[in-house]
């Protein structure tokens, strides 16, 4: 692994991925219990009015299935994060996009599992992977496969995927764009399909930021990490260098899409210069119950 990969693994802490549509990812941290001294006094306020919390915000939001959590920028931003729609089943923009996977699928940053799920009910071979041990844990009991690992870290399969998810902004993990897109080629089959979610507006930014929940949106406590917001523009700039090539782009419901390919085996890109550009305006509607299905992971 190269420094600059591995410094970009030492400051992923987030999880699919899922963060806001605003384009931060919903991979959050996985923060360990061992709380400061300022979190522990508020910690036991909390269970003194008779609320069970963690030092873990984005646990506490999985296991409630509701906000508020924000990330929350230096400068004092916020961006609001879709606890409740992450936590139900996948929607109707959701399932256009799994309409597009192929094969095995990776979903980088799964969160709490609902496009896992809904693949795996589907009978589709798919992993999520998120540092996040309770979505992790709320993607198992929804039936289906998931680890907890950063993408950076080794995983089964290396180079056979031909799938890979980066939604609800989990291009920003890391804050370094080209390291995220160097890995997931490596992680995809030659010509591998990569389907990520981009910011709805033209924007290329790294910034460091924290998880915080509600009460705490005014302070930001947490330990602050490196995320990336990019919309379609910036994708495309750091992802042609790389052997990228972008087959298709799309909005739906206000979300923005793309499809790039990896090279192939003979050093091509395969296909035009140029993406298809589509715009649908759908309905949401719900779909089926996920079932258990048992996925081979490692083809």
């Amino acid at each position: 692994m190269s420094d600059a990969r591995r410094e970009a693994a030492g400051r992923e802490t987030m999880g699919r991925e899922g963060l806001g549509r605003e384009g931060l990812g919903r991979e959050a941290p996985a923060r360990e219990a061992a709380a400061r001294p300022t979190v522990a006094r508020q910690t036991t306020r909390q269970e003194a009015n008779g609320r069970s919390w963690t030092a873990d915000p984005y646990a506490d939001a999985l296991r409630t299935g509701r906000g508020p959590l924000f990330l929350r920028r230096h400068d004092g931003w916020l961006l609001p994060l879709e606890v409740e729609r992450w936590c139900a089943r996948a929607d109707a923009v959701d399932l256009q996009v799994l309409g597009r996977c192929e094969g095995a699928v990776l979903d980088v940053g799964c969160g709490p599992g609902r496009l896992v799920a809904e693949l795996a009910a589907r009978g589709r071979p798919v992993l999520g992977i998120d540092v996040s041990r309770a979505a992790v844990a709320h993607t198992l009991r929804l039936g289906g496969q998931a680890l907890t690992r950063s993408v950076f870290d080794p995983l089964p399969g290396e180079g056979r995927w031909d799938t890979a998810l980066l939604l609800d902004g989990n291009l920003g993990i890391g804050g370094t764009p080209s390291a995220l897109l160097g890995r997931l080629a490596e992680l995809l089959r030659p010509g591998g399909l990569l389907i990520a979610e981009t910011v709805p507006v033209d924007v290329d930014e790294r910034a460091e930021v924290r998880l915080v929940s509600g009460a705490e949106a005014g302070r930001g406590t947490g330990a602050a990490f490196r995320w990336a917001r990019l919309g379609t523009p910036a994708l495309l700039r750091h992802a042609r260098p790389l052997g990228w090539h972008a087959a298709e782009r799309w909005t739906a419901d206000g979300r923005s899409f793309v499809a790039l390919r990896s090279r192939t085996a003979d050093g091509s890109t395969g296909g035009s210069a140029e993406p298809t550009d589509s715009r649908a305006v759908i309905s949401r509607r719900r779909p089926g119950k996920p079932r258990a299905d048992s996925v081979g992971a490692d083809r």
